[in-house]
């Protein structure tokens, strides 16, 4: 039986998504303030951020199939963002939204390239790879669009 690969059309209907909105935002609209001391910019950073660590993950294990990746701790994931906000912030605004395009396409087709052995493997482990991008980027691309109505 083959693996539930559902993922692939949700992750590249939030990619479309994504694209869609990088195109259509000025510079202005990037450098937009958003809750908690982020732009718009930031958080597309921040989105690459974490889709090239399920990449840099994936291309590890390939590489080594024995080592496997380690779960994320939820108790990190805020210090983490904190720590990595300065630097999205950083970022100039374009380059930021950018490369939070290139990193996306190359996660999703990483995550639709898994083998079945590697999605049971990845299962089995707890899920240290999400292949479901799609769920991150909905949440972050919900709030930008709602930031941008208001």
């Amino acid at each position: 039986m083959s693996a539930d690969r559902s993922y692939i059309a949700e992750n590249d209907s939030e990619r479309a998504r994504l694209q869609s909105l990088v195109r259509r935002l000025g510079d202005a609209d990037l450098g937009r303030a958003l809750p908690a001391g982020w732009t718009i910019a930031a958080v597309l950073a921040h989105l690459a951020f974490w889709d090239q660590r399920a990449l840099s993950l994936l291309e590890r294990w390939e590489g080594s199939p024995e080592a496997v990746p380690p779960l994320i701790d939820e108790r990190h994931v805020d210090w983490i963002n904190d720590a990595t906000k300065p630097l999205f912030l950083a970022l100039d605004p374009r380059r930021a939204a950018d490369v939070a395009l290139v990193i996306a396409a190359a996660v999703d087709r990483k995550v639709a390239a898994m083998s079945d052995d590697l999605l049971a493997r990845n299962a089995a482990a707890g899920t240290p790879v999400t292949p479901f991008r799609a769920t991150h980027r909905r949440e972050h691309l919900d709030e930008i669009e709602h930031a941008l109505r208001a």
